[in-house]
């Protein structure tokens, strides 16, 4: 089996075992989050940082780390490439770095799940239908409609027998401003630049740290700097959502419910009128008169 394959049947297990169907994802941060135990972030990153996956071995933990970016489709494309590497448990090999004239096996992978995931073979399909030819404007189509980049629906028009090869390689050098501008969906594009383009931490993390406010063992600071936003901005969005801190009264008692206690001051009174006691020597109250 190869890897375009394995990376085709992963991608089709997902969806499957995850009831996904094999329509358009949405919200690719929330779906990962939500069907699997990884949690995932969105980070601020250097120009050429994509994304990454950590793994605590110890708690078998693992989040998905990925860049802030006014390019919509490749953050998605990142992560569910990075969801890939998860899946097929990739942890030996580092792909934090790429060299694209030579990639690893691993790699080549991963990128075939990316695309199945996002772009199903029937999924593309159903929404074509019997369309004889494909356009330009079919190209559009794909890209706004499962929310994927040029190269990745030209593969995907080419694997479903919509486009010949040659076709899907001069589509390859389109990019999703360019199809935006041009058919008429350039404001949704923004949208999604817009949304792509903000930090995010990850949802169960953020929820345990809200816990811990309500119960006055976390700061509104913490949550703040945990989302990236300023102290004031955090404070009132908790506020508005109705989240206070737990006040914790202490619980006084009654003086008659307290218990009895026996007190032996036997030792006391034998050490106070023991040998050195000055309390006694006249001499000592003299000097104390004095």
């Amino acid at each position: 089996m190869n890897n375009e394959t394995e990376g085709r049947d992963a991608a089709a297990r997902f969806r499957r075992e995850h009831r996904l169907g094999i329509q358009p994802l949405g919200d690719l941060v929330a779906i990962i989050e939500q069907a699997t135990a990884i949690d995932v972030a969105v980070l601020d990153a250097g120009t050429d940082e994509h994304g990454l996956t950590m793994r605590d071995p110890v708690r078998n933990a693992v989040i998905i780390g990925v860049a802030r970016t006014r390019n919509p489709m490749r953050q998605r494309s990142t992560l569910a490439h990075e969801l890939g590497h998860v899946l097929f448990q990739d942890w030996a090999d580092d792909h934090t770095g790429r060299n694209w004239s030579h990639r690893k096996p691993a790699e080549v992978r991963a990128d075939a799940f990316a695309r199945h995931l996002l772009a199903p073979i029937e999924g593309l399909r159903e929404f074509l239908g019997n369309r004889e030819t494909a356009t330009r404007s079919t190209l559009s189509e794909v890209v706004q409609r499962f929310l994927v980049s040029p190269p990745i629906a030209a593969i995907a028009l080419y694997q479903a027998g919509y486009v010949d090869e040659a076709t899907k390689h001069e589509w390859m050098a389109s990019t999703a401003p360019q199809l935006a501008a041009r058919y008429g969906w350039s404001d949704q594009y923004r949208a999604l630049q817009a949304d792509s383009d903000q930090r995010r931490a990850p949802q169960r993390l953020l929820a345990r740290a809200i816990k811990a406010y309500e119960e006055g063992a976390l700061s509104a600071q913490a949550i703040a700097t945990l989302r990236g936003i300023t102290l004031e901005a955090a404070q009132e969005e908790l506020r508005e959502a109705g989240i206070e801190p737990a006040g914790h009264p202490l619980a006084w008692s009654d003086a008659a419910e307290l218990p009895d206690v026996e007190v032996d001051l036997a030792a006391l009174d034998a050490a106070l009128d023991g040998p050195g006691d000055e309390s006694d020597d006249p001499a000592a109250e003299a000097k104390d008169s004095r």
